[in-house]
């Protein structure tokens, strides 16, 4: 089956001329020829960047993925190709209605139209996993219903079977491969894609960015109805706001852009330094903006989580490129392991100096964060650094931010606005505010602990270890005292024959 979706993927990107793409090399010219003969038949017309969409959307949803991480990456791409690309981010071609009442019946066990008065049968989003409904519950609240598209864990297994191929190949084939690790990186991604399978897991996360944020006033995040949540379905509040990518409009609603720009940075540094817990699907089709200027996150599929370790590690890396501290960048890369442990500092450091340096001090718009990675990459190639899986996801939203920040304000200053955010955060997690906290959220497991460390201490010295300690020192006795014994015997055997001579 797997040869087969790999034929089936090859003859889409033939028959929409994707060849054009990846075979236009001097060195290829003759097989791009044998394409074009093979299928002589197909219908060129339509411009190159739509029969880009138009084959991804075909290919199903982890090429749309990927064509929605394209399109936020304008300094690497076209226009063209970016704005038609922008058009996977929620208009990938809807599913029927019969289906989606299909799924609804199922879900409930009963008519959908019992649960839901109103219903629009025409889907406001459509996207690569799942699509978006408007509705009202029987008491007159708005709702928007989230339905799962029907057989997709069949063709996702498909992809993902000859994706972990492909890294497989990757690994044997390249001297790279093993350093990327590739299939890790691809296992990383299909779980991640079978989490956007359970909307009852996404409910959930939307239940933990809503409370993580419930105090601030830089982001919104629907309430989530529980009672009406299905593995195949979510409900949640409806939200009313203009899409962040439709700039034009926002200013017209009066909203303060640069404004917009440094908050959304803020929101991804808060989601990651503070909660350790972020939105990972950050591209502009998940992202609103109320009338009052706040952000509204939708679509909850992916989410990536941090550990205190990853997330002190990151935070001093940060600060260390903020400030230029080239060789605490390269120091923390060796004491974590990702870079071999003889790798020499002061080389690491000249060579990371190398790449950072000339970014600083531009605005966003002068700074390509893709060229950056590339030549990060090269760097990292070069001295065999690891590349680390679980951070992957933290990669991908790093560049949906950047996308996002230049589409609103190109003159942002990403590090005057990260800075303050960063210092403080260490200030809180290393100074005395962090003690302080550590002792508040330790204290009550110290006063369960304490009142029970005398009877621990003894359980601990009675148990087996202990007993073989005793039983030891016994046998040791035991042998001590029959070496004593053939001592005393020896010696008064002497004494006897001492006698003996003495006497004669």
């Amino acid at each position: 089956m797997r040869f087969f979706r790999l034929l089936y993927i090859l003859y889409i990107a033939f028959r929409y001329g994707l060849d054009e793409f990846f075979l236009a090399h001097a060195r290829l010219k003759w097989l791009h020829v044998l394409v074009r003969i093979a299928f002589f038949w197909r219908p060129l017309s339509a411009p190159r960047a739509v029969r880009l969409r138009l084959a991804l959307e075909r290919l199903g949803p982890i090429f749309v993925k990927f064509g929605q991480v394209l399109s936020t990456r304008r300094d690497l791409l076209p226009p063209d190709l970016a704005d038609e690309l922008a058009k996977l981010q929620d208009r990938v071609p809807p599913f029927a209605a019969d289906l989606v009442i299909a799924t609804l019946n199922r879900a409930y066990g009963r008519r959908y139209d019992d649960i839901f008065p109103v219903f629009d049968l025409v889907p406001i989003a459509s996207a690569s996993v799942a699509q978006v409904h408007f509705a009202q519950l029987q008491n007159g609240t708005e709702v928007a219903v989230k339905v799962l598209r029907p057989e997709l864990r069949r063709v996702i297994d498909k992809d993902i079977a000859l994706l972990d191929i492909g890294a497989s190949l990757i690994e044997r084939l390249f001297e790279d491969g093993p350093r990327l690790r590739p299939r890790e990186v691809v296992a990383e991604f299909a779980k991640h894609l079978n989490y956007e399978q359970d909307l009852m897991r996404e409910a959930s996360n939307a239940s933990l960015l809503r409370r993580n944020f419930r105090d601030e006033t830089l982001l919104l995040v629907p309430e989530v109805y529980w009672d009406y949540c299905q593995r195949e379905v979510m409900v949640m509040q409806r939200m009313h706001g203009l899409p962040v990518s439709q700039v034009e409009q926002l200013r017209a609603a009066g909203i303060d852009i640069p404004k917009l720009a440094r908050q959304g940075v803020e929101i991804f540094f808060t989601q990651v330094f503070r909660d350790g817990f972020f939105h990972a699907d950050m591209h502009p089709g998940n992202i609103y903006v109320a009338p009052d200027g706040r952000y509204i996150g939708l679509d909850f599929g992916i989410m990536g989580t941090l550990t205190d370790v990853d997330k002190n590690y990151l935070a001093q890396n940060f600060l260390a490129f903020f400030r230029r501290d080239y060789k605490r960048v390269a120091r923390a890369h060796i004491t974590a392991g990702w870079a071999p442990p003889d790798t020499r500092e002061d080389e690491f450091e000249a060579a990371i100096r190398t790449v950072c340096e000339p970014i600083f001090d531009k605005p966003l718009k002068e700074i390509s964060f893709g060229k950056v990675l590339l030549r990060l990459f090269e760097t990292s190639r070069e001295f065999n650094v690891q590349i680390q899986p679980q951070l992957v996801l933290l990669q991908k939203t790093l560049l949906n931010i950047e996308g996002l920040g230049r589409q609103l304000d190109p003159d942002l200053d990403l590090w005057q606005t990260a800075m303050p955010f960063l210092e403080r955060w260490m200030s809180e997690q290393i100074g005395w505010r962090g003690m302080l906290r550590t002792l508040k959220e330790e204290a009550p497991q110290w006063a369960i602990t304490l009142p029970k460390l005398p009877r621990l201490l003894h359980e601990a010295m009675s148990r087996d270890p202990m007993e073989k300690i005793e039983q030891g020192f016994r046998l040791l006795m035991a042998e001590q005292r029959q070496r004593n014994r053939w001592l005393m015997a020896i010696a008064a055997l002497l004494g006897a024959l001492t006698v003996s001579l003495w006497l004669l």
